[in-house]
């Protein structure tokens, strides 16, 4: 469907391997979070001063539930190719963005792990959208299908 350049084989790795690393990661540092939010990782309670947050306890448990173990979950759906598997990626994918987006806002400044991990997400939302449209599950696909058959 996409030409001979896009081997599918190699977006499911790719996208397994980004979805892994950042779901360990995001367990990683939402475990930090939990076990010291005063500070984990040196990082201020200051930083938090324009956010609804006296520390990193709540910020912790939503990176590591949702930004990691839906990092997780989502690696192992794709890995075992699970039918549904492009969507549940592109919701933890989407997730990451926001995410991102909204760690920036709450602590008023960007930095380089900022756009590398908002990239990464831009990235495997990409790469499930390539999923879901190789299955014709990407909504316009189903869309499209809808029509043929009220057309018949």
């Amino acid at each position: 469907m996409f030409g001979e350049g896009i081997k599918m084989k190699k977006v499911y790795q790719f996208l397994f391997g980004l979805q892994l690393f950042v779901g360990i990661g995001a367990i990683g540092g939402g475990l930090m979070a939990i076990l010291n939010p005063q500070g984990p990782g040196g990082m201020p309670t200051d930083a938090l001063k324009n956010s609804p947050f006296s520390n990193y306890l709540i910020p912790g448990i939503i990176l590591f539930s949702i930004i990691g173990l839906g990092g997780i979950f989502s690696s192992i759906m794709i890995h075992f190719r699970v039918k549904f598997a492009g969507y549940i990626s592109s919701v933890f994918s989407w997730a990451l963005v926001i995410w991102i987006v909204v760690q920036c806002i709450m602590l008023n400044t960007i930095v380089s792990l900022h756009v590398i991990y908002f990239i990464i997400g831009l990235a495997e939302a990409a790469l499930s959208a390539i999923i879901l449209f190789e299955q014709r599950l990407f909504p316009a696909n189903i869309i499209l299908a809808i029509y043929k058959q009220i057309r018949r």
